[in-house]
This record gives structure tokens, C-alpha cells and sequence, in this order.
């Protein structure tokens, strides 16, 4: 597999901005990320080992593919990579997303109907650093963009506009508290952005309904698919018993009358995402508003475990904010990011496990990073994903909850970055760079996966 050097002329304007500590050589290191992959997997070989033979074959379809199912990997890496120039001790208390790749973005309608372009998947949330947030999104526009057939040079501009939305964007939070307000939608987004709002707006409860559930006499039950099946009475009765606690877990301001709540089918559902394949996740139908079969709700139970940011920046948000319940931690990481959040949002825990709640949304749609197709298309959707981490990580500070993070971050971090011009160098050569050890990194990986290696 073709590897991809930083060309000559972007490393030479790299220098000339003033960058040159970040950017690390890309080195063999087969049996570490073999090594890796197997600690991180392992413990869910006993109860999703179909899932993880899903997984581990769709992170050896590419590169891109490989960085999405590894963010513990890059966590790791970050204890070693050198620190941004633009970072501060104050900054590395952002409320990251940790896993902010060009897959984990989309547009669904907010809690009061609005269609909206966000970052989403906020299974890693943790305190970190700003950049850390950065450096994942810049290094997957450079695997996503190769694999869509982009020259380097349409990616570099493609993660200098990026950068400059989100610093941008940052500035203009700071003492303004306008990050309560700002939302990207159909008015002020193009592009591959705008088609994404679109998508989700134009969806329907009847069509989630439809893909997944059928009438059983009077009464609405799941279908039997390929990628969503039926489960043993046990496990019915566990997600049944733990339902009253996921309903205390959300404030009572939002809690709707019981009824709603009431659980009328539970199927576990497969073959979801990449990175979060392995760990357990099941649909389960309630009642919704009303006794119509119209308005039944799909909840979304998703197991959780620690945050991979917590290897490079362990303790730095403390169990006691999540009330060490890791389904907790990621409830409030969607809430403290989003405007408007899903009302449905709350957690629990099953047989010992954690997890996290929330509905599955009939009006979402996934940013598909294979529709950026042209230098024109990253180019514009650059902006908008920058302007997201932006908002994601300027409202989840004092805004949100003092206690956890008691000061602005958008000022905290538009004071760090003393040169945008700076930020762009040392990011465009940091995700070519990185982009260069994910890629052999990968190619370890499937050289194991062709061999048969235990993987997990």
C-alpha cells in the first residue's frame, strides 16, 4: 500500500509558519498496535465475539477505516506526540468529543424541531485538550480525503479553512455567550452541510417505524433482521428492571408521564458504526405519547466503557461528575454539548454494565464523508465542521456546568491560540504525519487479519 510523505513544499511552508516540533516520523510498530488492538477488544470477546469479527474486518477495508475503530490508539499516541503550541493548562480542561473524525458529525432536528448540523457520537467524551479534538478531524480529512481520490493540496486548504472556522468561530463566543444561540441549519449552511439537514429534516417517525417495526395484531413489535434480533427472556427482564432507573436519570423539568416509558418490545441491534462495534446496544420500543400505534418511540441502550481520552488525561475529569457511571459521563457530554438536547437522554446500568439512553432519532441523518467528492465539496464542508467543534466545545463549560468546568473555554482557548496562522502549520503537519503512521498502522493490521491473528 502506497504510503504519503508531507510534499517538500507544504513541509517547507510548514517550517516558514513557525511549526517544526510536532511532526513525527511515521515508524513500523506491528506487534504494539497488534498488541493494542487485542487488549482493547478482548473484553468483549465473551459477549459480542460476531460483532467483533464485524468490526475487524471493516477496519481492514482502509486506512480510514482502521482510524475509526482505533481512537485508543491515538490516545495513546498523544501521551508521547509533542504538545501544541497552542495549548495552555487551562485549555486542556475543554469538554472534548474525543473522537471527533469527518463519520462522527450529523444533522438531526433538536428538541424543538429544528434540523441541525452537529457533532454527534459522544461515547469518548472527557476533559482534554481543545487540539486533541483538532488533530483527530484534521488527520481523518487527510484518510478520508485520499480514499475519496483528493490531492493533498485540495486537503491542506480543506484543513486550514477548517481550522480557521473553528478559531474563528471560538473568537466569536468569547465574552459574548453567543455560542447559546448558534446553530448551524439550512439558512446559513451549502453544500453537502445543507444536503445532510435536508436528508434529516425530510425523514419521518412512520419511515423509522416502518424499517424496523411491524403490527402484530393491535400492537406495534419489533421486526426480525438481519442486523436486529430478538433477545433471551433474561436479558428482556434485565433491560425491563433497569428502565425505572434510566427514567430517574432524567431531570424531572423533562420527564414525561410515566406511560411513555412503557416498554412494549426490546431487540438487540448489530452491525453498527466501527469503532464502537463489540460493546452491546439495543433498541427498545415504548409507548410514546400516546396509545397509538403512530407515535411509539425507538430508545437506543448502548453500552459504555472508560473514555480513551482517559489515557492521556487520566483523573482529569473526575468519576464523581459522572456518578462513576460511564453511561452517565457520555449523557452529560451530549448534553453539555448540544443546544436543545434530546430530551430522551439518560442512562443506567444492565447485569453490571453501564449504559448509555437516548432515542433514535427518526429525523437524523449521517454526514457521509464519501459524498465529498471534490476539492470544493471538503472545502465547504470544512467550514461547517469547524464551526461544530467550535460550538461543541464552547458550550460545555461554565455554560453548562461550573462545577465541572468553572470558567469560558472559548476564551480560555481563542487566548491559546496566539497565531491562527500558527494552528493551521502545526495541524495540516500533524494530520499528514499522523495520516502516515495510521496508514502503516493499518497495513500491520491486515497483514495479522489476512494471518489469522487473535485480533480480540
Amino acid at each position: 500500500m502506497a504510503r504519503f510523505p508531507v510534499p517538500a513544499l507544504l513541509l517547507a511552508g510548514m517550517l516558514a509558519g513557525g511549526f517544526a516540533t510536532a511532526a513525527s516520523a511515521a515508524t513500523a510498530r506491528d506487534s504494539w498496535v497488534i498488541q493494542q488492538v487485542y487488549a482493547y477488544n478482548h473484553p468483549y470477546a465473551a459477549t459480542a465475539a460476531n460483532e467483533l469479527d464485524a468490526k475487524m474486518a471493516k477496519m481492514a477495508l482502509s486506512p480510514y477505516a482502521f482510524y475509526r475503530g482505533t481512537a485508543h490508539l491515538f490516545y495513546e499516541d498523544m501521551l508521547t506526540r509533542p504538545a501544541s503550541a497552542y495549548a495552555t493548562a487551562q485549555s486542556g480542561y475543554t469538554w472534548i468529543g474525543g473522537d471527533a473524525h469527518l463519520g462522527n458529525f450529523d444533522a438531526s432536528r433538536n428538541a424543538d424541531g429544528t434540523a441541525v448540523f452537529k457533532a454527534a457520537d459522544h461515547d469518548e467524551g472527557y476533559l482534554g485538550q481543545y487540539v486533541w479534538d483538532l488533530r483527530r478531524l484534521a488527520a481523518s480529512m487527510v484518510l478520508a480525503g485520499r480514499e475519496n481520490g483528493l490531492s493533498d493540496s485540495a486537503i491542506t486548504t480543506a484543513i486550514n479553512t477548517m481550522i480557521g472556522a473553528y478559531a474563528s468561530k471560538m473568537s466569536e463566543f468569547k465574552g459574548s455567550s453567543a455560542e447559546l444561540s448558534f446553530e448551524l441549519v439550512k439558512g446559513n449552511t451549502t453544500g453537502v452541510v445543507d444536503d445532510t439537514i435536508a436528508d434529516a429534516d425530510g425523514k419521518s417517525r412512520s419511515g423509522l417505524l416502518s424499517k424496523y417495526t411491524m403490527l402484530s395484531g393491535s400492537r406495534r413489535v419489533f421486526q426480525n433482521l438481519s442486523n436486529l434480533v430478538s433477545v433471551s427472556a433474561q436479558t428482556y427482564s434485565d433491560i425491563g428492571g433497569a428502565a425505572g432507573a434510566y427514567i430517574n436519570s432524567i431531570a424531572s423539568s423533562k420527564r414525561y408521564a410515566a406511560n411513555f416509558y412503557a416498554v412494549k418490545d426490546i431487540h438487540q441491534k448489530l452491525d453498527s458504526g466501527v469503532g464502537s462495534l463489540g460493546k452491546l446496544r439495543y433498541y427498545v420500543l415504548v409507548e410514546g405519547p400516546s396509545t397509538s400505534t403512530s407515535d411509539d418511540v425507538i430508545l437506543e441502550w448502548k453500552q459504555e466503557a472508560a473514555s480513551t481520552v482517559a489515557t492521556a488525561a487520566n483523573g482529569r475529569l473526575p468519576a464523581s461528575a459522572y456518578d462513576d457511571n460511564e453511561g452517565n459521563r457520555v449523557a452529560r457530554t451530549a448534553k453539555a454539548q448540544l443546544i436543545k438536547a434530546d430530551v430522551l437522554i439518560g442512562y443506567t446500568t444492565v447485569a453490571g454494565r453501564p449504559y448509555y439512553v437516548h432515542e433514535k432519532s427518526p429525523y437524523q441523518e449521517d454526514f457521509d464523508p464519501a459524498l465529498l467528492t471534490s476539492a470544493d465539496k471538503l472545502n465547504t464542508a470544512a467550514t461547517y465542521l469547524g464551526q461544530a467543534l467550535a460550538s461543541a466545545h464552547a458550550l460545555a463549560d461554565q455554560d453548562y456546568d461550573s462545577s465541572v468546568v468553572s470558567y469560558s473555554i472559548d476564551k480560555q482557548v481563542t487566548d491559546a491560540i496566539t497565531s491562527v496562522s500558527g494552528l493551521k502549520a502545526e495541524l495540516v503537519a500533524f494530520a499528514f504525519d499522523y495520516a502516515a503512521q495510521a496508514d502503516l498502522d493499518w497495513q500491520a493490521f491486515v497483514d495479522a487479519y489476512d494471518a489469522g491473528t487473535p485480533l480480540y
